[in-house]
């Protein structure tokens, strides 16, 4: 088991030459000496809501065709079956567990997002330590520590090479959510730095996720993978398998290799005095990012005015560029797609004046009503329009025409969803999948994660009675 891993191999310098740190070994000696009180209330609060997020959405998708055919293809392939797929019966290897969880978080594209990079940094850094932390006790604290570590170090990685590494179309929540989870393991680990920069080299190696998998199974597995991977480098680096020490900024490194911009002070900048955690947000619909100011400004048209499908003769949307670019499906021929689809949202939106996980079904997306209203919708892109902002035109039949501009989207760090909204949601995600007491207990266990003695408390806690007796 990983537990059982020797921390170091005889013969092996582990000492690093701190005359010329690089990038990569700069952030691998914050992670490992970073001190747990040095985290301040706010941001342990931060990382608490995003873990109830991350926690709420993989229960939420534990149960779609994507994690049914993951677990059927690689359940019968496991190896000791030590960790917890929350929200199903089944027990994997923490390996596996890793992808699944990371999966099923992702599913439902219903989780956090960072939104300078639009990195989703939850899933691949929780997916990975939870598992680990089934195969050892590991407190409430010390996971929490490790998550923000984590957290830190995927998106001060992303930021440094956003926009142009998502602009050439890799996901970037798989590309840099391996580091991420590496590192986090790599703290409950107790790497020293030279094993630490190691990790971020065998993660940088694996690094992947392509955008041109938006829509299909393949855009969750990416956090899924991103965690297993991570998890990997980390458990590697501990029997002191070498990498490179430049892994990131390297002329053959991650960051010049796959993006055609870079500014590596973003990664050693305030590192320990300014957290990316604290820029973290919660979407309130279950689609990509780009879209909810459109899907905000139509709920509020659709209920200011009463509005009724018939009644409309068009909708036209003004949007950023990236919307048309992620979001421009015009004809969604599944649930997944239509979380791609600017049209089809806009359309929910009106109709049912929600945006959740019931909207992107493969029914819905096929429903002649939405269909119908779905091709009147049409969308250019606005000049000087952020990414949180949308103006939403809609002509009636009766020569009536209503508009409505948004500035800030609800969900972004202008309008953030609050705890009781938070708790809301995580409810609406896990039912059908756990009773109203499980519930109950499982939000309880998670605003209190700091205070638990073993953290495996909290993946049992998410798997339904009905499931552990089945």
């Amino acid at each position: 088991m990983a537990h059982g891993i020797p921390s170091a191999v005889s013969g092996v310098n582990n000492s690093l030459d701190r005359s010329a740190m690089t990038p990569t070994q700069t952030l691998a000696q914050f992670v490992v000496n970073h001190r747990e009180a040095d985290l301040a209330a706010p941001v342990k609060r931060e990382a608490t809501r995003s873990l109830l997020n991350w926690v709420g959405c993989a229960v939420g998708g534990s149960r779609h065709e994507t994690v049914e055919r993951a677990i059927a293809a690689l359940g019968p392939f496991s190896g000791p079956r030590e960790a917890t797929v929350l929200g199903r019966s089944e027990r994997l290897d923490i390996m596996l567990a890793a992808l699944m969880n990371g999966i099923t978080s992702h599913t439902f594209d219903f989780d956090d997002t960072h939104l300078r990079t639009v990195i989703h940094p939850s899933g691949p850094v929780a997916s990975a330590i939870l598992a680990y932390s089934e195969t050892r006790r590991v407190t409430g604290a010390e996971f929490l520590h490790a998550f923000v570590l984590g957290v830190e170090v995927s998106c001060r990685i992303g930021n440094a090479v956003y926009p142009s590494h998502y602009d050439v179309g890799w996901h970037i929540t798989g590309t840099t959510g391996v580091f991420g989870a590496a590192a986090a393991t790599g703290r409950l680990l107790r790497l020293d730095e030279q094993q630490m920069t190691w990790a971020l080299g065998i993660a940088a190696t694996q690094a992947s996720g392509l955008r041109e998998m938006f829509g299909t199974m393949c855009k969750p597995f990416h956090p899924g993978n991103a965690a297993r991977n991570g998890l990997l480098a980390a458990l590697l680096a501990r029997t002191n398998f070498t990498s490179s020490n430049q892994a990131i900024e390297a002329p053959r490194g991650f960051a010049n290799v796959l993006a055609t911009g870079r500014r590596y002070e973003e990664i050693t900048e305030h590192l320990g005095s300014s957290w990316e955690i604290l820029a973290n947000t919660y979407k309130p619909f279950a689609c990509g990012i780009v879209i909810h100011p459109t899907i905000d400004g139509c709920v509020q048209l659709r209920n200011d005015a009463g509005l009724r499908p018939g009644q409309i003769t068009s909708i036209e949307l003004e949007v950023h560029p990236l919307v048309l670019e992620l979001t421009g499906k015009k004809t969604p021929r599944t649930g997944l797609e239509g979380k791609f689809s600017v049209y089809h949202s806009a359309a929910v939106a009106i109709i049912d004046g929600a945006a959740g996980e019931s909207q992107y079904s493969d029914d819905r997306v096929r429903d002649a009503v939405v269909i119908r209203l779905r091709d009147s919708v049409h969308a250019k892109v606005g000049a000087g329009l952020h990414e949180d902002q949308a103006r939403i035109t809609i002509r009636l039949d009766d020569g009536r025409v209503l508009e409505k501009y948004i500035q800030h989207a609800i969900g972004s760090k202008a309008r953030p969803m609050s705890d009781a909204t938070l708790e809301a949601k995580f409810r609406g995600l896990t039912d059908g999948v756990l009773s109203n007491d499980e519930t109950d207990r499982l939000i309880k266990l998670c605003w209190n994660i700091e205070m638990m003695g073993d953290v495996a408390d909290l993946a049992r806690a998410a798997v339904p009675a009905a499931a552990v007796g089945a």
